[in-house]
């Protein structure tokens, strides 16, 4: 994976957390970076992988790990789905 140094301007209070030279946090905060963008959807979980250059799964787990979830449902949109599914069993036995 091809890498490029990028400045970046962050509270003082991070510096310790940025500069940890036991272990190397970067898979971990460049995740966090490209979250928001998957949930706002501009990208999808499968470009943030390639980005990161790991299997989408394993982000996915990652994210799950830390209590992200890889689906963003609200309870009436699954209740409708499992209308919609209890529906077409029906029509189909």
């Amino acid at each position: 994976m091809k890498t490029v140094n990028v400045q970046l301007t962050v509270p003082e209070g991070m510096t310790p957390f940025l500069d940890d030279s036991e272990r190397d946090h970067s898979f971990e905060r460049n995740a966090m970076m490209l979250y928001p963008f998957i949930q706002n959807q501009t990208i999808s979980h499968g470009r943030a992988a390639e980005i990161l250059g790991v299997h989408k799964f394993d982000l996915i787990d990652f994210y799950a790990s830390l209590g992200m979830p890889y689906l963003h449902q609200s309870v009436a949109e699954l209740e409708e789905e499992l209308a919609d599914i209890r529906r077409f069993e029906r029509m189909n036995p």
